[in-house]
């Protein structure tokens, strides 16, 4: 074994704690400049204080609130996620499939697609109410068509001759299917999946904005009316912290799924 192929692999661990490192100091840095602005130059009434908010949510993790809000949130995010994973799959298969409709409905579908989703709403609640339905189905409108596009993209990116080549070797669809076209596919799968989990989010707390009594979309909007600024930052803080588990999450099963060569 040569001087490189040993150093490489014991640079991966250093280099991988200087980037947490990078991280962690720009965190720091980003928490003591808040921290500083509302002391000295903004009334914290208009930015709250990172300690203000720390203790906020420290006292509504204590009192059940804070799980209360967040699994609600989650779980329409997470449903409206694998919702549009299987019919954004389903139909970007069918469309690989045949390109003739593909070309014929792709404009309908970009048309579709650049729908402002807020507009979406009021009508979603009326089809489908203001319970979990409604928030399923807004985050489900945030991701389907970046899985349905990105499934079609990946499976025109398929190397067509080993596809030929399996072929050739009477292999079955099904076995193509398995060994050389979904492989190929999942790097496109879960780039959509770390794209979508911060959509799905979005979309549940735009239904919980529009009509609920529980979640963080919901508990943001309470806080905001009563003008309640720790308690607006507070949700958000949950909602990007939850939104950083998720795409951890995905990454992880991305690694397992597709480990390195």
């Amino acid at each position: 074994m040569t001087v490189e192929a040993e150093s490489k692999p014991r640079s991966l661990p250093r280099l991988k704690l200087r980037v947490w490192g990078d991280r962690l100091a720009l965190f720091v840095v980003s928490i003591v400049a808040w921290q500083v602005l509302s002391e000295t130059v903004i009334d914290p009434f208009w930015i709250s204080s990172p300690t203000m908010v720390a203790e906020r949510l420290w006292r509504i993790t204590l009192n059940g609130d804070l799980f209360w809000h967040a699994s609600a949130t989650v779980w329409q995010a997470v449903l409206g996620l694998f919702l549009g994973l299987v019919v954004g799959f389903a139909i970007g298969l069918l469309l690989a499939r045949y390109p003739r409709l593909a070309e014929a409905v792709d404009p309908y579908l970009m048309g579709l697609y650049s729908l402002p989703r807020i507009a979406l709403a009021p009508l979603f609640i009326l089809w489908f109410g203001i319970g979990l339905l409604s928030k399923v189905m807004m985050a489900f409108s945030f991701v389907v068509f970046i899985f349905l596009l990105n499934t079609v993209q990946g499976l025109r990116e398929v190397d067509k001759d080993l596809v030929d080549l399996m072929r050739s070797m009477r292999a079955s669809p099904a076995f193509i299917a398995r060994w050389v076209q979904l492989p190929s596919m999942l790097p496109w799968l879960f780039a959509a999946a770390r794209i979508s989990v911060g959509l799905a989010l979005i979309g549940s707390v735009l239904g919980e904005l529009l009509g609920a009594n529980r979640g963080l979309g919901w508990y943001v909007e309470h806080a905001s009316g009563r003008l309640d600024t720790t308690g607006v930052f507070a949700g958000l803080t949950a909602l990007m912290v939850i939104a950083v588990l998720m795409n951890q999450a995905v990454n992880l099963l991305e690694r397992w799924l597709t480990p390195a060569k």
